[in-house]
């Protein structure tokens, strides 16, 4: 299989992956973690597994996912607070609430929200 690399600043490194992935979510999509309670928008996704090895050894080891497949960053909301989230592809599920998220930095990269889904700023797209 052809593989490429990108540069992941989380990482601090180059990463391999596979000249193809398919992700399950696009940019604007609206997910819900599958274990934990919370919910979110997706703005940026890697085909594999690309933050630190940190961050992936402070995730209990039955909850660890496969690094072989796409990873999202997600403007992500709770009960209790607005964050940033790094989720795998198993652990995401279509969010059946298609409300809006309430996350202070949606409107920063995000137009318009129709349709269970938000429109990236055209700023931002090339």
């Amino acid at each position: 299989m052809e593989r490429a690399q990108f540069y992941s600043p989380q990482a601090g490194r180059r990463i391999e992956v596979p000249r193809h992935s398919e992700a399950r979510f696009a940019i604007g999509d609206v997910v819900r973690h599958k274990v934990f309670d919370f919910r979110g928008v997706v703005f940026d996704i890697d085909p594999v597994f690309a933050n630190s090895e940190d961050w992936y050894e402070a995730i209990p080891k039955d909850l660890r996912p496969r690094r072989d497949q796409p990873f999202y960053h997600l403007l992500a909301e709770n009960e209790d607070s607005s964050y940033v989230a790094y989720v795998s592809q198993q652990n995401l599920l279509a969010d059946s609430e298609g409300g809006p998220v309430e996350h202070p930095n949606v409107a920063e990269l995000f137009e318009a929200f129709a349709d269970g889904r938000y429109r990236l700023r055209r700023s931002l797209t090339h």
